[in-house]
């Protein structure tokens, strides 16, 4: 009896699923969608003099604010595992592209600036609580760098066209939490958020060369689901 236990045990362990745990040395390559979702802080009414006009003329209201809306994108990235608690991930996505606007938006300047593209490539160091189970937690923190690759802004006040640049290059703090779901043959699912902290310094050039507008603080959550395959 005692030997058919053994048996059905060996039998059972022989059988359980392979679940993909994480090793020193292991490659994480993960697929995933993000969606970006600026969190801005904006004093544009109240610092800006521009054309000669007073801020609450040309944008209707000392509390006119930048707003940068929402994008989904696609987004590839890469763990390495220094340790199977200790993953370092590198975070790659295409550019993001986010229509910039001005609330209230009632002044000489059309609420309407245009849109602006953003890579931002993003380097954190993670924790991970429990690598060896199907469920793995894990929070980390890094930091992001903002390239903007496009800038066609223009703030258009009545039938003049006026050029607005964003401040190219930005470095930001991040700070990450999310969680793999370990499958069979190496495969895993992921849920990821992170919060971005980066701001950036907002010019126009009303005629006289770029002036500074505003100090817009992005400040982005970024969330995001996909799969992801151990190496």
């Amino acid at each position: 009896m005692k030997k058919s236990l053994l048996v059905l045990a060996l039998a059972a362990v022989t059988a359980a699923p392979s679940f993909a745990m994480a090793e020193a040395g292991d490659i994480v390559v993960r697929l995933r969608a993000t969606n970006v979702s600026p969190s801005e802080s904006s004093s544009l009414g109240s610092t800006t003099t521009a054309a000669g006009l007073p801020a609450a003329v040309l944008y209707g209201s000392p509390n006119a604010e930048l707003k940068v809306g929402n994008n989904t994108i696609p987004e590839i990235d890469f763990s390495y595992y220094i340790t199977k608690n200790i993953a370092a991930e590198l975070i790659l996505a295409v550019g993001t592209r986010h229509d910039v606007s001005i609330t209230p938006g009632t002044g000489a300047v059309a609420a309407n600036l245009g849109s602006v593209n953003l890579l931002p490539p993003t380097l954190t160091a993670q924790w991970h609580f429990m690598p060896d189970t199907m469920f793995d937690p894990y929070v980390g923190a890094g930091a992001a760098f903002v390239l903007g690759m496009d800038r066609s802004l223009t703030a258009q006040v009545g039938p003049n066209a006026l050029p607005i640049r964003i401040e190219r290059s930005n470095f930001g703090a991040v700070l990450q939490g999310g969680f793999d779901i370990n499958l069979q043959d190496k495969w895993l699912v992921n849920f990821d958020v992170k919060k971005v902290w980066v701001k950036t310094d907002v010019t126009l050039d009303a005629g006289a060369g770029f002036q500074k507008i505003d100090n817009l603080h992005i400040d982005p959550w970024v969330v995001s689901i996909g799969i992801g395959k151990k190496f």
